[in-house]
C-alpha cells in the first residue's frame, strides 16, 4: 500500500478565503457542540440532524436594524446589490428593518431603536453615521452625553452593534467627538491615504476587548464580494 503526501500553495486571496471559512466552521462547530451538551444535560438526548440544520440556518439568519442619519434606505440597498446582497428580499421576509431618521429629532432616537429591536427581535444594529449628529447638535457636552446614552441603550438591548463615525482629514484622534471609542468594546479604523501616485486602503484594530488582535496596519480591498483584508501584508503609511 502506497501513501502520497501533497502540499498546496494557495494564492494570498485564496489563503484569506480559507482562513475565513475555517473561522466560520470553528465557531459553528463550537456552537453546535455547546448546544448538544446542554440538550444532553437537560434531557439525556442529543440534537437531531433537523434541529442542527435549523440552528445553522438561524445562526446565519439573525435579524437586524439599520438606522441611517444620512443616506436613504433605497440608496443603501442599491449599493449592497453590487456585492450580491439582496436586502429587498430580507426586508420582505422581515429579517432586516431600515430606518431613515432625521437627526433634528435626536431625542426620540432611543425609543426608535428600542421599539424596532423589540418588535423584530433583532440581534444586530447598525447606525450610520453618528458623525451626522454634529451637524445638528452644536453643544459638544450635550452631544457626548447623547452618544454615551446611545451606547448604554444598545448594551441594554444586548445587540451586537456597529456605529460608523467619520474622522476629519488631518485629525490626530480616532473619532470625531472624542467619546465614541470609550463606549465601544472594539474600534476598527479604516485609512485611505496617498502613496506616491495612487491611493491605498488600510485597516487596523485599535482595540478589541478580551481579544489578542494584530497591532499592525493591513491593506484591504473592496471588491465584488465585499471587503477583503490581507493579514499577512502590512501597509506603509508615510506621514
Amino acid at each position: 500500500m502506497r501513501t502520497y503526501k501533497f502540499r498546496i500553495y494557495p494564492l494570498k486571496k485564496q489563503e484569506v478565503q480559507m482562513k475565513e471559512h475555517l473561522w466560520i466552521e470553528k465557531n459553528l462547530w463550537n456552537k453546535l457542540l455547546e448546544a448538544n451538551k446542554k440538550r444532553y444535560d437537560e434531557t439525556k438526548k442529543f440534537l437531531t440532524k433537523s434541529e442542527m440544520q435549523i440552528m445553522v440556518k438561524n445562526r446565519f439568519g439573525e435579524k437586524g436594524v439599520y438606522i441611517s442619519f444620512e443616506e436613504s434606505p433605497e440608496i443603501v440597498k442599491t449599493d449592497m446589490k453590487l456585492f450580491g446582497m439582496d436586502f429587498d428580499t430580507l426586508e420582505a421576509e422581515k429579517k432586516v428593518v431600515f430606518v431613515k431618521y432625521d437627526p433634528y429629532h435626536i431625542e426620540d432616537i432611543f425609543d426608535i431603536i428600542e421599539s424596532n429591536v423589540r418588535l423584530t427581535g433583532a440581534t444586530r444594529v447598525c447606525i450610520d453615521s453618528i458623525s451626522a449628529l454634529g451637524l445638528y447638535v452644536r453643544d459638544i457636552p450635550e452631544l457626548r452625553r447623547m452618544i454615551f446614552n446611545l451606547g448604554m441603550t444598545l448594551r441594554k438591548l444586548n445587540c451586537t452593534s456597529i456605529i460608523t463615525s467619520e474622522i476629519p482629514p488631518g485629525a490626530s484622534g480616532i473619532s470625531r467627538f472624542g467619546v465614541e471609542e470609550f463606549i465601544s468594546d472594539s474600534v476598527v479604523v479604516l485609512y485611505y491615504f496617498k502613496t506616491e501616485t495612487t491611493f491605498t486602503r488600510a485597516v487596523t484594530i485599535w482595540k478589541m476587548r478580551a481579544t489578542n488582535h494584530s497591532k499592525k496596519i493591513h491593506p484591504y480591498e473592496i471588491g465584488e464580494k465585499g471587503v477583503i483584508t490581507y493579514p499577512q501584508e502590512e501597509a506603509v503609511m508615510k506621514g
